[in-house]
């Protein structure tokens, strides 16, 4: 038994962490029944927590003195099992390193290359460098990085770090994240020099639709470089005299694309003997500039994660190239050229084709158009440096008759969150589609949760988000991703007054009423995050924020508990509302609103509980009961039928348990059954309803009928977009449409993770597997197989070590294999009426059980057209008539 993969609070990598205490986790490798945890200062200094006596390996409290700014510490951690063996020999440490921790720690300036500068195109990029002396041996070296706008640094020549657009997109009034960088092996005794490329970034390029806004935050780009080295003279700051000259981005928007002129690029412009001569003096912005809180980042930083070849590569008559990289994608495209003489190369991007021209359209008012201009005949590899662009497509233009492109890779480019779950199953469409689940989901986590990675838009709706939580924790450790979403909610929710419909906000002309569903997000997303992580950390910090959202609503309902008031988003996009429309649903959003508000204060007045918070927990659990009393009031009828009597409308009473006893819940399951039997079994919903009525269907007994919505291909549903083939998730039900055309409505994404939250479903009753307990330490398997699938498998990599489920079919009967790691009970439950829940604790498992085969899965309802003369007799045929 070891104590393996420690982790401090939600990081494996904890240099520069901003906590002064602390948590650590880990995975035993067998059953735990004892722990000891060992903290050994940098300066010697050497404590521990004693044993403890408990199974807990998650979120352990610090067991020393709080730890300083800059202050190191290795830990590690050794282990007593059920047995009583032990200890274990302690673990491999894990070296802690404080960041920043107080303002006063920050001693350099904030310098900026720039003026306010016209925006009447993307801006160009700077440079930015200063020279430093090292007396003596260099110890170590650490370096603390930001800027308004986004930042690549150089020590002596050399890339420190390997992020993209850092520092992200955070709300700067309030907060602004900083890199700290390990820099030791990159310094030299003598002269050094450290250099910035700096662009505007979110900061202040252009953001949000309807034209969009430029410069949200402030006028003048500017870095903060705090170099501080170990050398001969000890450790201390290093002065650094800055100054700038403009850069061979001649301009670059994350909207625009970039365009990079290589007859301006400078030479060794960051190493040492550079002469910076000419070079213009940075201006020293007052103190004042760095708004916000500085703050060490919660999760992984954007990095290229991958890169694809292309799939088809075909030169046009007219000498263009259109390149199929076969996934649509976030990212940017890396070309080789030679022979092109300075001629300016572009690269055009786009995530379809129409008519086999580059769809352009759906992108409205974001060029993507990025422009290289080689210094000369000679081979050359370039890639833009400061944009990003959703594509599987793209064309490359103006290399001239002799020119040649040598290469062509697509770079995937998101934040470096480590994959956690897995699914497939016997049907290959529905395991592309989730495929394009899991690159939706990587595609729009470039930092934080956007809607989409390609328009003029890339914002962090709640609302997507809020219906896709569940998804993303089971996909990957998104957690320091969502947590800094949610800092942003918190902080913005406090100034404004409520949530708003995105995060961090842009004010382009979107409605910022409090809207369900949306501003929901507030509640639900650290809900989600506790329950896949255990961390009632999570809960605690954002409490203030859920509590804050649940008594908005309850005092916009009035004395009836009823939300009736202010602008809706309701079920967007149903497939029923007009391209142009897309918030007409035929679900009531009066509704939908007072569901939400019953559900989001039950889960607050929980989190409050568990959080002791006991008076708050009384007051939102009353909260809580009066808007379930006025959903029952205004729209369940005795019977048990619901008010608009749509699909979302049941499935939003049932999946938030809205009804008044079981008898209604299965008069309004019936009633949900025959409303997707009625529509062909085709998709009726829109974001609210899609994630709940596959559930909606099982959890009343219409597990057939929840398949046969789940398998059907024709439009609306989720596989047609794979039969069109897609490769991410569309933001329409039909945004490709059946003869090839794009949608004619002004929102037309190809790349939207919303309407694949139905993976859920695939990972919980697909699959089989289902979260018990928070933190993964209690499991149910309950697979129930239909829709003549003949097998499907579904992993997650829990807190304590790989859960996985795979049943197959054969024979008559169904074979299921379950593998459970340390730590973790799972309750088996077969889908047989005679079979009662077993459980089982560590180890691999094999249950098996009479089961009908995939052929007498019930076929789904053919919908006969009576009007039609060959259908009639067919249905004569048939016994139907």
């Amino acid at each position: 038994m070891t104590a393996a993969d420690l982790r401090i609070e939600h990081l494996d990598d904890p240099l520069g962490i901003g906590s002064t205490e602390p948590r650590v986790s880990w995975r035993a490798t067998t059953r735990q029944a004892a722990y000891e945890i060992e903290i050994r200062h940098g300066d010697g200094d050497i404590t521990t927590s004693g044993r403890v006596d408990t199974t807990a390996s998650h979120f352990r409290s610090w067991p020393s003195r709080p730890l300083a700014s800059r202050e190191t510490a290795d830990v590690r951690v050794r282990l007593w099992d059920a047995d009583g063996d032990g200890p274990t020999a302690w673990s491999e440490p894990l070296r802690v390193e404080a960041g920043l921790l107080t303002s006063t720690d920050w001693t350099a300036d904030w310098v900026s290359p720039s003026t306010a500068a016209p925006h009447d195109g993307a801006r160009p990029a700077y440079l930015l460098r200063a020279a430093f002396d090292v007396v003596g041996e260099v110890r170590l070296a650490r370096v603390y990085a930001t800027a308004h706008g986004v930042f690549d640094l150089e020590m002596n020549g050399c890339r420190v770090g390997d992020d993209v657009l850092a520092p992200g997109w955070s709300s700067y009034r309030h907060r602004l994240r900083y890199r700290t960088h390990d820099v030791t092996s990159l310094l030299q005794s003598g002269a050094n020099a450290v250099g910035v490329w700096l662009a505007d970034g979110w900061y202040r390029g252009r953001l949000g639709f309807n034209g969009g806004l430029w410069d949200n935050y402030g006028t003048d780009v500017a870095a903060l470089v705090q170099l501080e080295v170990e050398d001969d003279l000890g450790r201390r700051t290093a002065p650094l005299t800055w100054s700038w000259v403009p850069s061979p981005i001649t301009s670059t928007g994350l909207y625009e694309g970039e365009s990079h002129d290589a007859g301006l690029e400078i030479a060794h412009w960051s190493e040492p003997d550079f002469d910076g001569a000419g070079w213009t003096a940075a201006g020293i912005l007052p103190p004042h500039a760095a708004t916000g809180t500085l703050e060490s980042p919660t999760g992984p930083p954007v990095r290229v994660v991958d890169v694809l070849t292309p799939a088809d590569m075909v030169t046009r008559a007219d000498g263009r190239i259109l390149i199929d990289f076969g996934q649509n994608i976030a990212g940017k495209v890396r070309i080789g050229v030679a022979g092109s003489g300075g001629a300016p190369i572009e690269i055009h991007h786009a995530e379809v084709l129409e008519n086999g021209e580059l769809a352009t359209r759906p992108l409205r008012s974001a060029a993507s158009v990025d422009v290289y201009t080689p210094g000369g005949d000679e081979p050359s590899i370039w890639t833009p440096r400061f944009t990003l662009h959703g594509f599987r497509y793209a064309e490359v233009r103006g290399l001239p008759a002799g020119g040649s492109l040598l290469s062509a890779e697509a770079l995937v480019v998101h934040s470096d969150m480590p994959r956690a779950g897995w699914f497939s199953a016997s049907d290959p469409l529905l395991d592309r589609f989730h495929q394009n689940v899991v690159w939706s989901m990587r595609d729009n986590f470039v930092d934080l949760p956007t809607d989409c990675p390609q328009r003029d838009e890339r914002l962090g709706w709640s609302g997507d988000i809020q219906a896709f939580a569940p998804v993303a924790t089971y996909l990957y450790d998104s957690v320091g991703v969502l947590q800094n979403w949610l800092r942003d909610l918190a902080a913005e929710q406090a100034e404004f007054g409520s949530v708003m419909n995105f995060h961090p906000w842009i004010d382009c002309g979107f409605p910022s009423d409090p809207a369900a569903a949306w501003g929901d997000a507030a509640v639900i997303v650290p809900w989600e995050l506790y329950r896949s992580t255990g961390d009632v950390g999570i809960l605690r910090e954002q409490f203030a924020s859920m509590r804050a959202w649940v008594e908005q609503v309850h005092a916009l309902t009035g004395q009836t508990g009823h939300w009736s008031t202010g602008f809706q988003l309701g079920d967007w996009l149903d497939p029923a509302a007009p391209p142009d429309r897309p918030g007409d649903s035929r679900t009531d959003p009066r509704l939908v609103a007072t569901a939400y508000h019953a559900r989001s204060a039950r889960l607050a007045a929980e989190a409050a509980h568990l959080i002791g918070e006991t008076d708050a927990a009384s007051d939102l659990g009353r909260m809580a009961d009066r808007a379930v009393a006025a959903f029952r009031d205004h729209y369940v009828s005795p019977a048990g039928l619901v008010v608009s009597d749509t699909v979302t409308a049941l499935s939003v009473a049932i999946m938030f348990d809205l009804l008044r006893d079981d008898a209604q819940r299965r008069a309004a399951g019936a009633r949900l059954a025959e409303l997707v039997r009625e529509g062909d079994h085709r998709i009726q919903t829109g974001f609210v309803g899609t994630p709940l009525v596959c559930d909606a269907l099982a959890t009343t007994g219409h597990p057939d009928t929840a398949y046969h919505l789940l398998l059907q291909t024709e439009t609306p549903s989720w596989l047609f977009p794979v039969t069109m083939g897609a490769t991410t998730v569309w933001e329409r039900w039909d945004s490709l449409l059946p003869d090839g055309s794009v949608n004619p409505g002004e929102m037309t994404s190809f790349n939207h993770y919303a309407l694949g939250a139905v993976a859920d479903f695939l990972h919980r009753v697909v699959g089989g597997l289902q979260l018990l307990e928070p933190g993964w330490s209690r499991v149910r398997v309950a697979p129930q197989p239909g829709g003549g699938l003949e097998s499907a498998s579904t992993a997650h990599l829990s807190p304590f070590g790989l859960i996985g489920v795979q049943w197959r079919r054969a024979d008559g009967r169904l074979f299921v294999d379950v593998d459970v790691p340390p730590g973790v009970t799972a309750e088996i439950v077969l889908p047989s009426a005679q079979a009662a829940p077993i459980e089982v604790g560590e180890g691999a498992h094999r249950f098996e059980c009479a089961y009908r085969p995939a052929d007498a899965d019930p076929p789904r309802p053919r919908r006969w057209n009576i009007h039609n003369p060959e259908e009639r007799l067919q249905m004569i045929e048939a016994g139907v008539l």
